[in-house]
């Protein structure tokens, strides 16, 4: 019976974090979008202000189904709002509402991060693709020759890819964050323990994606090691 230790000590780890991590942020969002800001500013509003505070009057607001479904679209240049979130007045909906323009500004002002996120975006889903049959198609074919092994090495590369997609999301998604407490704060939008209701929403979706980050990093590490072992093999 094959007993695979990289798994259990390195990915398991990461795994575990990541089922805390979304289930953090569903406790979190639960719990302010029942705290409800005074000026009765709807997530929807709130977007619609920070997007004209920063000149982006041509970016529409839409309504789409589903639960946290919330994102900004660089190809249509939409900011799509979940109805959850279009139309409260919680803390919790401005917060992810003002996230989201967060990164229409780094389109509009050419962040380097999302930039690279969007160029990378098309190789990194081709690369995801290709790995596992390689890494599958080296192990079985280096049973007949060991230069196969070499397959297998060309789909960590292409995990690789993957890992770097979710490295080089993580600044985007804080700065995003940052963007979203910096004009909700500066624009008055919410104060006091709204905003730290705000603040802890985003702080919690953000540790979801250092949980990928962790599942990916350890998964690219353990068939590095997969793969070196079969080598010496």
């Amino acid at each position: 019976m094959y007993f695979d230790w990289t798994y259990i000590i390195l990915v398991m780890p990461a795994v575990l974090f990541t089922m805390w991590a979304s289930s953090n942020v569903k406790n979190t969002y639960a719990r302010y979008s029942q705290q409800y800001n005074r000026r009765g500013i709807t997530g929807a509003e709130a977007a619609r202000r920070v997007l004209n505070a920063n000149g982006l009057h041509n970016v529409p607001i839409e309504r789409v189904s589903g639960e946290l479904s919330d994102h900004y679209d660089p190809r249509s240049n939409v900011v799509r709002l979940s109805e959850g979130v279009y139309d409260s007045t919680s803390t919790a909906a401005v917060g992810v509402a003002c996230h989201e323009v967060g990164h229409a500004i780094q389109y509009a002002v050419n962040y380097a991060p999302v930039k690279m996120r969007t160029a990378i975006l098309p190789i990194t889903n081709i690369g995801a693709r290709l790995s596992m049959p390689l890494i599958i198609g080296g192990f079985l074919l280096a049973s007949f020759s060991p230069r196969f092994i070499m397959l297998a090495y060309l789909g960590v590369a292409c995990f690789g890819l993957s890992t770097l997609f979710q490295l080089i999301t993580l600044p985007t998604e804080f700065n995003a964050s940052r963007r979203a407490v910096a004009t909700i704060e500066g624009m008055g939008i919410l104060q006091g323990e709204e905003l730290d209701g705000a603040k802890k929403v985003l702080k919690a979706a953000a540790l979801t994606y250092v949980a990928a980050l962790a599942v990916s990093l350890m998964q690219l590490l353990r068939f590095i090691i997969m793969v070196s072992g079969r080598r010496r093999d």
